[in-house]
């Protein structure tokens, strides 16, 4: 499967990571390639725990805008 993920710097460093199709999935790391990593466990994860309760994930439409 491939899932968008955003990526955000925070203030502070490092960055937080999270997937809009998966509400509620989000990790942080200390870089870009800790973060990515991270969200791709957290994903994996999201995943396992949807399959384990017999769950599919949500249906989330993603759409861009120009403003």
């Amino acid at each position: 499967m491939k899932y968008r993920i955003i990526l955000e710097p925070q203030p502070d460093g490092g960055y937080t990571a999270y997937v809009p199709a998966l509400p509620g999935c989000i990790s942080e790391g200390d870089d870009r390639t800790q973060a990515v990593a991270n969200i791709r466990e957290a994903i994996a994860l999201y995943r396992k725990s949807l399959a384990e309760r017999n769950l599919s994930a949500p249906q989330v439409e993603e759409r861009e805008v120009t403003v």
